[in-house]
């Protein structure tokens, strides 16, 4: 054999040796050794289960925006100053696009709501005067029959949303395209029947509780109707405050007793990945807490190992034992101390944002700082608060370590 390969056979031993001592004389500390290790666990574990659901909480709030869209605008038009003036039943919308370019769809909404009655069935819903474009812009999804259309101006025609066209429905008799349904002393005849769409925390109305109607149709329901919001949709890689702004500047002319005040939802999602970030910064620093907390418990047992052992490391001394042997012996102690509640904490706290996610049903998805922050936080811990054990063991002069009984 080789020199080389002598010396590294050497070190293999020497730290075979090592790590068997160190197991050695854990299992000899008993109690005390399962409470450090304890202690490091719920450290450990901590850290772990917190950085988790801080992400899955940033993820779950960032799902309220992911339907919307980022390229979607949402317009209000609150009254200036003490101004009394009624919004206007329509607008140019066509002078907007053709204003700003980075357009791609743009609709207006007119609210109101009240009964709508089906084969003697009632429910109470949001009537929605739109424009045709309101399709594309709202990413609307049709399940039956089509959207409306700029010829459908006049015509008594609806698409009625998922969730009413259900309510409205009966075992055997369900809502069908060209069925009718009753608005005040009006028959609407159904073209279309949304999909239904998930919750838009931004949107002004949600389609699956909703029935659209030509904007025109609104007069029939509600003697004076207003258009309340319009909702724009971007080309693809638009910057949407610049959009915002040229919309915005493009609809002023047409209400001068209203401001427009235009909603970026990428402003919102910035914002509240900015708290997302704090708040997982707080769930680590009270993670980090409990870890030092059980750092602490095991600089307690090193100690106390140390001092009963201070005999055992008088002989190893007297027998040629150097400095660093002793250290390096008692800092191994530690770490793999440190290292087995490392990996038990780690499987606790996936379990637990797991099981935390579950209960708050959200989808889990595992950040990917939480193993390696977590394990080599841990680690760290443990080699931070084994060294003072270990380097007081390593100066103890061997004939004062011998004279221990």
């Amino acid at each position: 054999m080789t020199p080389q390969g002598e010396s590294r056979l050497r070190v293999e031993q020497s730290l075979s040796q090592l790590l068997h001592e160190a197991f050695v004389s854990l299992r000899t500390l008993g109690k005390r050794s399962i409470l450090a290790l304890l202690g490091i666990v719920i450290g450990s574990s901590s850290v772990v289960a917190l950085i988790n659901i801080g992400h899955n909480a940033a993820v779950d709030a960032a799902m309220i925006f992911k339907d919307m869209g980022t390229d979607t605008l949402i317009a209000q038009f609150p009254p200036k100053g003490g101004s009394s003036s009624p919004m206007p039943a329509r607008l140019d919308l066509d002078a907007v696009r053709q204003a700003v370019p980075g357009v791609a769809h743009i609709g207006a909404l007119s609210l109101f709501s009240g009964p709508i009655v089906f084969h003697g069935r009632t429910v109470n819903t949001n009537f929605v005067g739109s424009t045709p474009d309101i399709k594309d812009a709202m990413r609307l999804a049709l399940q039956q029959g089509r959207f409306l259309s700029s010829f459908d101006a006049n015509e008594t025609y609806g698409v009625i949303g998922a969730q009413v066209a259900e309510a409205l429905g009966a075992p055997g008799d369900p809502l069908q395209l060209g069925d009718r349904v009753r608005i005040n002393d009006y028959l609407f005849l159904i073209v279309g029947i949304l999909q239904g769409q998930p919750r838009a925390m931004l949107m002004p109305v949600q389609a699956n509780e909703s029935l659209f109607i030509p904007a025109e149709g609104m007069r029939r329901i509600y003697a004076a109707p207003q258009i309340g919001n319009v909702i724009i949709r971007a080309t693809q890689g638009q910057d949407m405050e610049r959009v915002a702004k040229d919309v915005a500047a493009a609809l002023k002319p047409q209400l001068p007793d209203h401001d427009v005040d235009i909603q970026v939802p990428q402003q919102m999602i910035d914002g509240m990945t900015r708290q997302s970030r704090t708040f997982a910064y707080l769930l680590l620093a009270l993670g980090a807490i409990s870890l030092v907390g059980g750092g602490v418990g095991v600089m307690n047992v090193m100690l106390m190992n140390v001092s009963e052992r201070r005999r055992e490391i008088g002989i190893r001394m007297a027998l040629g034992a150097r400095q660093r042997d002793i250290r390096n012996l008692f800092l191994l102690e530690a770490i793999t101390l440190t290292a087995v509640g490392a990996l038990c904490g780690a499987v606790l706290g996936m379990t637990a944002a797991w099981l935390y996610a579950w209960l708050s049903s959200w989808e889990f998805a595992l950040a990917v700082a939480a193993l390696p922050l977590g394990v080599g936080s841990t680690l760290l811990v443990g080699l931070f608060f084994g060294l003072y054990p270990a380097v007081s063991a390593s100066r103890l002069q061997p004939v004062e370590a011998l004279r221990d009984e």
